[in-house]
């Protein structure tokens, strides 16, 4: 009789074949928005009225001269809170008065339920069952409740508790990210201009995405294979971008730098991030090559990519777009640009057809920039 195989090495031997043979791909992706869409051009007027500030009347115009028209990028948005629901919570319009009770409680139905119908188109395009999802992934800035988004988003969607986070063969990860403005919403006040700007930038908006390896067929058709993904922090950037959560609900702190700041680090940070991809793509055929889908954060955040990296217009069409249409999301905007992207591949659209490969870059208070290399698949037509 041989000799019996280390405990060791048989644990070696059972992670193996717990892992996938080939990358992570994402499979499906859906998103939603709520009911209530206010233009760009109407928000300033319909703003000032329902916070009670018309008699504001510098600030107002002050606010139409730099968020209308074609300042901002933004055409339209979309929000859970209407009129009717701010009149409902005079607390709301008072950013020292204690209200962050009365809008967690009215987050913590909007998120789950914005995810929820933003997963349910996800797993319809999908093609299995949502009994298939063996992992769930969820994020969002609009909540602060245990049980919380993640717990009423599985109940909602009756996904079953029974895997582990685990590597494992076969997982199916559902990643839901939603926003709700409630938490920040109040008043505008001269001085807090950052506020000012959180008004006129952000949207209510949920993405979802399931992520997998090895593709079942004919079922399970990639969109993006992720070939890699890296994250680096920037050191001392701290106070360029911050979100603090007080009896008041949530502030946005958003420093005018962060353009100039990503417009002078940002290329450096992706050939470090990247490695010898980056490397290569600096230095080769530059950084046109490849495809962009880059966070919808503002209209001069993406202007400094394609004056940092010098992208060729129509580069970041498909980040322009979704800013257009929905605003600035935070972490579900990427999920609608990756989507308006597959749309312009399907198309086909000069910018989503010009390279297989892609890069997919975020940013969030740090400065935090994630990357991520893409390779579109070539056989997906949803028609």
């Amino acid at each position: 009789m041989g000799a019996a195989a280390q405990p060791a090495t048989v644990l070696n031997e059972l992670r193996r074949a717990q892992r996938a043979d080939g990358p992570a791909a994402v499979l499906a992706i859906g998103t939603a928005v709520p009911a209530n869409c206010v233009r760009q051009d109407d928000f300033t007027d319909w703003y000032f009225r329902v916070t009670k500030s018309d008699r504001l009347t510098e600030l107002k115009a002050k606010m139409k001269r730099m968020y209308t028209g074609d300042k901002s990028g933004i055409k339209k948005r979309y929000f859970h809170h209407t009129e009717e629901m701010i009149g409902g919570h005079p607390e709301f319009l008072d950013r020292a008065a204690p209200s962050l009770g009365a809008r967690l409680r009215i987050s913590a139905d909007a998120v789950p339920e914005l995810a929820a119908a933003a997963a349910e188109r996800a797993i319809a395009e999908w093609g299995r069952q949502a009994a298939d999802i063996t992992h769930l992934v969820v994020t969002t800035n609009s909540g602060g409740n245990e049980p919380g988004a993640d717990l009423r988003l599985a109940r909602l969607l009756g996904l079953r508790p029974t895997d582990i986070a685990e590597n494992n063969r076969g997982a199916r990860v559902l990643v839901a990210c939603a926003h709700s403005t409630i938490l920040p919403f109040g008043a505008p006040d001269e001085a807090q201009l950052d506020a000012l700007v959180a008004m006129a930038l952000f949207g209510d908006g949920a993405g979802a995405a399931i992520v997998g390896a090895d593709p079942t067929n004919p079922v399970e058709r990639p969109i993006f294979h992720i070939a890699s993904s890296s994250q680096a922090t920037l050191p001392g950037t701290e106070h360029a971008v911050a979100i603090n959560l007080g009896e008041g609900g949530v502030r946005y702190r958003m420093s005018a730098e962060v353009p100039k700041l990503v417009r002078s680090i940002i290329e450096r940070c992706l050939v470090d991030s990247l490695g010898p991809l980056g490397q290569a793509t600096a230095s080769g055929c530059g950084w046109n090559g490849p495809f962009w889908a880059v966070h919808s954060g503002s209209r001069p955040l993406l202007d400094s990519y394609e004056a940092a990296l010098g992208l060729e217009t129509g580069k970041l069409a498909a980040s322009r777009r979704v800013l257009s249409e929905y605003g600035n999301m935070l972490a579900a905007t990427i999920i609608f640009v990756l989507h308006e992207m597959r749309r312009r591949r399907q198309d086909g659209e000069k910018e989503g057809e010009e390279s297989q490969w892609g890069i997919m870059s975020t940013l969030g208070p740090g400065l935090t920039i994630e990357t991520l290399v893409l390779q579109a698949s070539g056989d997906r037509n949803d028609g």
